[in-house]
């Protein structure tokens, strides 16, 4: 689920609450979380609405004047069902803390092992991206997909994999290595 920064925003200052998206089915879940540039997201609730049955209430709550300007901005195809997320900013994103930290000789061995389980279906792939990524601060990830003949998407999913160790950081456009990946490299340094 993919928010504007501005939306991002209002629900990080309190304003927003509610978010709606048009979907064959939710690709959120009640309880489920949401780790954005603001922090991570609780999802509270997931239900699917009528659109008649909305309120500019509902569209205040939603960063919309109006019901009307909420139901033309809704992402989605029109013959999808309208879903009304309910969500509310739980805390800071924890990979920001984690990317700043030295990792431990038992946390290297971990973090060895999980890229090794990135790798166990496709080759070797971590590494290269964490290389490429460090080369290349601030390049958008198509160009950085290009260089490795690889898929845009498949790419963007490799280094969110990498983000969630704490290794790579997501830019404004492109990404950037974390001190802590930068340690993961010089480890594989002779």
């Amino acid at each position: 689920m993919l928010f504007k920064r501005a939306a991002l925003d209002r629900i990080a200052a309190g304003a927003d609450d509610l978010a709606f998206r048009r979907w064959r089915r939710p690709t959120v879940k009640p309880g489920g979380t949401l780790h954005t540039a603001v922090g991570v997201l609780r999802v509270d609730a997931v239900d699917v609405v009528d659109p008649a049955d909305l309120t500019d209430a509902d569209a205040r709550r939603a960063g919309y004047a109006t019901r009307d300007d909420l139901l033309a901005d809704v992402p989605g195809d029109a013959d999808r069902d309208l879903y009304r997320v309910e969500l509310h900013l739980e805390g800071a994103d924890p990979r920001i803390a984690l990317r700043e930290t030295e990792p431990t000789a038992a946390e290297l061995a971990d973090i060895t092992a999980r890229l090794a389980r990135l790798e166990s279906r496709r080759g070797p792939w971590t590494r290269e991206v964490l290389r490429l990524v460090a080369d290349n601060p601030g390049t958008r990830a198509a160009d950085l997909a290009e260089r490795l003949g690889r898929q845009t998407p498949r790419f963007k999913a490799d280094v969110r994999s990498l983000k969630a160790l704490g290794l790579t950081e997501s830019l404004e456009v492109g990404y950037r290595i974390s001190p802590r990946g930068r340690h993961v490299l010089e480890q594989d340094k002779p």
